[in-house]
């Protein structure tokens, strides 16, 4: 019975290990772009978009599909970037240990 308990307690530690990682991801951000930096676009550990930035010469009325597919890559290469920032820190929580449901 004591291994049980001691299992709880260090399943209870890893819980607030988690929670206080996430609470400090909210708080990182990466940078990705696209088209050479004309669009740039930020996000955080939680995986949402603080910010897009377009220099002018790349909007185009006459070429808006371009600049859709510019803001699309940036996205998707940001988070892309704060999934990976994400497993990194789980990794350094968990120990390299893969946790089914937690990453």
């Amino acid at each position: 019975m004591g291994n049980m308990g001691q299992m709880m307690k260090q399943a209870q530690k890893m819980q607030q290990q988690m929670e206080k990682m996430q609470a400090e991801m909210a708080d990182k951000t990466v940078e990705a772009s696209a088209g050479g930096g004309m669009v740039r676009v930020v996000a955080n550990g939680k995986q949402q978009i603080l910010s897009i930035h377009m220099e002018k010469e790349v909007v185009d009325p006459e070429d808006v599909e371009m600049l859709q597919d510019l803001v699309q890559a940036a996205v998707n290469d940001a988070l892309q970037k704060s999934q990976e920032m994400m497993a990194a820190a789980m990794g350094q929580l968990t120990g390299g240990m893969k946790i089914p449901g937690l990453f």
